[in-house]
């Protein structure tokens, strides 16, 4: 009789132990479940800002004449977007924007690429030290990438100018010439760009198993021919991704054309970041605007960001054909 009246005296203690247990845990379910909203509240918050609001902005202040001060009550309809693609000057800028996603693609990751089969060489010494000095570039401010370049390609005692007076050619111009400064520009560029590309090039070489090199040299296949039938069929997934990030990467050059030409000379290096940065903040800098015409700025934002889409939309099918080639090789 005294074991069981003391058992009856402990259940009830037990029960409400495991009531609070219970609890307990459900409490860290639900937090560990929902609580992980908590932490993305801040980037959500800054993304809504920064991101989500500007761009919804941007689709309604285009279709007004404002200033960027005033009430937007000047409503114009569509006439910032027929005036965007009726100025020559707009597809002058995205021209040349377009030239410089043509020559990363067709010139900087082909190089990029070279130089990832030779760094990616486990024999070679030392190429953990180049791959550093390669991608220096990429994390160096953009703007004082082009100080820096400014005052090397300077004619008036830069080095570059210097270097060419040794050699009887005398001072150059580079970014001053309507004919060099564009060529120089997309130098620039190449050369900042060319980490960021190689590092895609390693990671995509790196996922190659080696078990299949090993293979096709037992097979007799070497040099050439492991690079065509084996390295690149296999890089086309990776490599089709590289290309799209690199095309929308290249598209806006805007803080490398604004520390060192300006958009000039002639609007001859202008892109569309230059000519929406010229409408939006610097009125007067040209005959086009004398006052701030931030919904105009708006438009030509828009109209680059469709024209993107739709030059990304074309490139799809044509590499989803590739990389189907590429896997059936």
């Amino acid at each position: 009789m005294t074991t069981a009246s003391t058992h009856t005296q402990v259940q009830p203690r037990g029960r409400t132990g495991r009531r609070r247990t219970n609890r307990r845990r459900l409490r860290q379910r639900i937090w560990a479940h929902r609580g992980h909203y908590l932490f993305l509240l801040p980037t959500l918050v800054l993304f809504c800002l920064f991101t989500a609001w500007p761009m919804i902005a941007s689709w309604y202040y285009a279709f007004f004449n404002w200033d960027g001060i005033s009430a937007a009550t000047d409503f114009v309809g569509w006439d910032n977007f027929v005036d965007v693609v009726t100025n020559p000057r707009f597809w002058n800028a995205f021209k040349n924007s377009l030239i410089f996603s043509v020559v990363a693609i067709f010139v900087q990751l082909p190089l990029a690429l070279v130089m990832a089969m030779l760094l990616n060489n486990p024999r070679l010494r030392g190429r953990t030290l180049y791959r550093l000095l390669l991608f220096v570039p990429v994390v160096t401010t953009t703007a004082i990438v082009g100080i820096v370049w400014g005052i090397i390609l300077d004619p008036n005692g830069g080095v570059a100018s210097e270097a060419l007076g040794t050699i009887g050619i005398g001072p150059v111009d580079f970014l001053s010439s309507e004919h060099l400064a564009l060529p120089t520009l997309l130098a620039i560029d190449v050369w900042k760009g060319f980490g960021i590309s190689l590092i895609y090039w390693l990671a995509a070489l790196q996922t190659i198993p080696a078990e299949i090199y090993e293979a096709a040299r037992i097979d007799g296949a070497r040099g050439w021919r492991t690079l065509v039938h084996i390295t690149l069929p296999l890089l086309v997934p990776i490599g089709t991704v590289i290309v799209l990030l690199t095309f929308q990467g290249s598209m806006n050059p805007f803080d490398l054309v604004q520390a060192t030409t300006r958009a000039g000379p002639n609007f001859s290096t202008d892109v569309v970041g230059t000519y929406i940065y010229r409408y939006a903040f610097e009125p007067g800098s040209s005959a086009e605007a004398a006052v701030p015409r931030y919904g105009y700025a708006c438009a030509a934002g828009i109209v680059f960001g469709v024209f993107t889409l739709l030059i990304t939309l074309v490139q799809a099918p044509w590499l989803r054909r590739l990389y189907g080639r590429g896997t059936h090789s």
